[in-house]
């Protein structure tokens, strides 16, 4: 029988492996985990004590009379960049700089002043007669091809419009007018005040009508008075007195708007939505001219539902077709489309327009009042349209709490269109348009016309790319646009009595052509964004089956919940390294990318707060592989029944070595916030417990490639300990040295796991010497 000395010699003999033990060793259980490599017990040898003589960990510092030497001391962080010191101003020195140049009466002041107030004053000195002249008056003449046929409240819109946006518009090539959008909006409310007032909607084709944009509006005049707000009103002055109430109010939000700077407020009116918004509009304006082209007298429905109870009302009363207006319908749409698709074709080669709608309106009205067409087949005319001017009337204050909610929309989609019409206009002549100039524009095109019995404006696509198209240079084609409006309302308004209703839904029709085609773009839009695509489809659905309001508000909603859905989603991706470099990229998306040896590099495409935190902890989870919480459970399980089965063998007279499988085949995980804008309260205290539960499993957490947001974040959270303390070991700027870090102390903390002090081992029995360090050896070969 040998002693524990000599038995601990045998072991440090070269030849000696782990399967020589002592003589009193009945068995030696070696307990491996599946699915682990098989090591080769002949390759790794038992080291003699003398090895295990290194101090511990430097925290606390206890070495047991040895002193540290290199392999005890940890790698140290990548220096952090130093930052910057800035002091904001006091709120009260900003107020009072901003006073100071608010209350400015200097000549510079005043100049800049007016000239930003005005922009006419800037371009209008440096207007080229020779070479700007020609285009304007042109693109002028056409425009007033599209506007001239609009019965005479329409007319002064457009003579209005014109002329404020020419002094106050940034833009040179935006035509401001009647747009069919904000006339299909205005006319709902204006019906329903005027069918709450007890006005009667139906149809009368033998009396004259208010009729904004062909019937857009849809209200007729009667010789019935009704006492409101003690007066009398008929039905068309109380329509057109709620109509420019509505637009006064729209035109008071836009300057709001404009003076507390809230322009952006249109950037939450994402393209996919107002497309999709514009798309469902065009249907429903489709939809109520289309009773028009069959000479149906159809009341305007009421509510929500427009599109499907008129479409239901149209096909009921498909027998009361008149075919006098079917058949002038068929032959004008024929025309304008010809019309249009010669223009499209050959554009290059036209030096101005075809006059197509001039031609049809000409012929159409000829035609009606030589064929006496409303007399012989009951076909619906415009009636008389006065010429001049009617007195100026100040908006109702008695209709302001009935319309007030109704003109917010209003507000905000007439400025998104303006906006973004400006802008698109300006960078395809390469100069630039101030947003809040341009609402307070559009603003003042509001509030002063509706004084002079005007409805809303808005830029108008068709009409803008009409001007572009024809050379125009500048605002002058406007004011140009309203001198020949001016004689339409002087001159001759009269001359359009005979011309039928069909005709004018007819060119209304054709102009929402475009509009209409957007239906054959909906597959490539599936193909590029699913997201935008089922944006679009919900705005132009809400719209054309609920109502324009409701469709506007579902749109804004379902975008902004789409934006909220993929911030709550995003992907975590897993990064590798390119080999011979520091580049790290997404090894789902790149070819010939490593990850680092036991190191986990992740890289969260999204911001981090209470919205996402829950689904950022469940991608970390699947990703690493391993959930803090389930792995702490299961070690003490496995600690449970070790101990179980230790005093077994003990009460047998066996000494058993067990070793529990706690080494994960990581030691590391690096989180690349270099996509994290922000992080908010929330998310701060998700990642502070995920550092804290991973590091329970002894698994260090990093960050790296922060903003100096989120850094600063980190900080107001203590992230990186009181003081900062931790800070230098937590967080670097780039993954690469991270990484290094990482596996540097890593490789640190090895070494001193491989080099205990002597004193401990040489106290322990032989029996326990042994099975330490066999159980310390193993469990280092399963860590590698």
């Amino acid at each position: 029988m040998i002693d524990g000395d000599q038995a601990i010699n045998k072991q440090s003999d070269p030849g000696c492996t782990h399967t020589h033990t002592h003589k009193t060793l009945d068995t030696l259980v070696l307990l491996f985990v599946p699915d682990r490599p098989r090591l080769d017990l002949q390759a790794h040898r038992c080291p003699p004590p003398s090895a295990f003589t290194f101090t511990s960990p430097p925290h606390p510092p206890q070495n047991h009379g040895h002193p540290p030497g290199p392999a005890d001391s940890a790698p140290l962080p990548a220096p952090l960049l130093e930052r910057q010191l800035r002091q904001r101003p006091s709120a009260v020195s900003l107020l009072k700089s901003r006073l100071k140049q608010g209350v400015d009466c200097s000549v510079p002041r005043v100049r800049s002043t007016l000239t930003g107030f005005f922009p006419v004053v800037r371009w209008l000195p440096k207007y080229k007669l020779r070479e700007y002249v020609w285009g304007d008056v042109m693109s002028a003449i056409a425009y007033c091809l599209l506007a001239g046929v609009d019965p005479i409240y329409g007319l002064y819109t457009s003579f209005y419009a014109n002329i404020i946006y020419f002094l106050m518009g940034t833009s040179r090539h935006v035509s401001v007018g009647i747009f069919s959008l904000m006339s299909l909006m205005v006319g709902q409310v204006v019906d329903r005040e005027v069918f709450l007032a007890g006005f009667d909607l139906s149809d009368d084709s033998k009396v004259s009508k208010l009729n904004m944009l062909n019937d857009t509006l849809d209200v007729n005049i009667t010789t019935r008075t009704i006492q409101l707000f003690g007066h009398d009103f008929e039905k068309e002055s109380y329509a057109i007195l709620v109509a420019a109430t509505l637009t006064c109010l729209a035109g008071i939000y836009q300057v709001l708007m404009a003076v507390f700077r809230l322009g952006f407020v249109s950037v939450y009116l994402s393209a996919p939505m107002l497309d999709g918004f514009a798309t469902g509009a065009s249907f429903t304006i489709l939809t109520v001219q289309a009773k028009y082209l069959l000479g149906l007298k159809i009341p305007r429905h009421q509510g929500p539902g427009v599109v499907p109870v008129t479409w239901f009302n149209i096909f009921a009363n498909i027998h009361k077709t008149n075919f006098c207006d079917l058949i002038t319908s068929a032959i004008c749409i024929s025309v304008l489309v010809a019309g249009k698709e010669l223009q499209d074709r050959y554009k290059d080669r036209l030096k101005i327009p075809l006059p197509t709608e001039l031609v049809v309106v000409a012929a159409a009205t000829l035609a009606s009042h030589f064929g006496d067409l409303n007399g012989k087949y009951s076909s619906s005319v415009s009636g008389h349209i006065p010429t001049g001017f009617i007195p100026p009337r100040a908006p109702s204050l008695d209709i302001v709490p009935q319309v007030a909610l109704d003109a917010i929309p209003l507000a905000v989609i007439s400025f998104a269109f303006t906006v973004s019409l400006s802008e698109m206009m300006a960078k395809k002549h390469c100069y630039s348009v101030r947003p809040n100039q341009e609402m307070l524009a559009i603003g003042f095109c509001n509030i002063i016309p509706s004084f002079f019995h005007c409805f809303t404006t808005s830029a108008a696509l068709a009409k803008t790319m009409v001007k572009d198209s024809t050379g125009c240079q500048t605002q002058v084609s406007s004011l140009i646009s309203a001198l020949v409006v001016l004689l339409v309302l002087l001159f001759f308004a009269p001359f359009f009595y005979s011309l039928q209703k069909c005709v004018l839904a007819c060119i209304i029709i054709v102009s929402l052509r475009g509009a209409l085609r957007k239906f054959k773009d909906v597959p490539a839009k599936w193909r590029a964004s699913r997201e935008d695509a089922v944006v679009w489809l919900v705005a132009m659905a809400a719209t054309a089956l609920i109502s324009v309001e409701l469709g506007l508000l579902v749109g804004i909603v379902f975008s902004m919940i789409v934006v909220i859905y993929k911030t709550q989603n995003p992907k975590l991706s897993v990064l590798g390294r390119l080999s011979g470099s520091d580049l790290y990229e997404d090894v789902d998306e790149y070819k010939h990318l490593l990850p680092p040896a036991r190191v986990h590099v992740l890289r969260y495409q999204a911001p981090l707060y209470y919205a996402n935190k829950d689904a950022f902890l469940r991608a970390v989870y699947k990703r690493v592989g391993v959930e803090p919480f389930l792995e702490l459970t299961r070690r003490r399980k496995q600690q449970k029944k070790s101990k179980t089965s230790s005093n077994a063998n003990k009460t047998n007279g066996d000494v058993s070595i067990g070793l529990m499988e706690n080494q994960l085949d990581f030691h590391s995980i690096v989180l690349d916030c270099s996509a994290m804008p922000f992080i908010d309260s929330s998310g701060m205290v998700t990642l502070k417990s995920l550092v804290k539960e991973y590091e329970d499993v002894g698994v260090r957490v990093y960050v790296c490639a922060c903003n100096t947001s989120v850094i600063d974040s980190l900080q107001k959270g203590e992230f990186f300990g009181k003081q900062d303390a931790h800070m230098g070991a937590l967080l670097f700027h780039t993954v690469h040295t991270a990484v290094e870090f990482a596996q540097a102390r890593r490789a640190a903390q090895m070494q001193r796991e491989r080099m205990k002090p002597q004193s401990c081992v040489l106290a322990l029995s032989p029996q326990q010497q042994l099975k330490q360090m066999c159980e310390r050896e193993l469990t280092l070969c399963l860590s590698l």
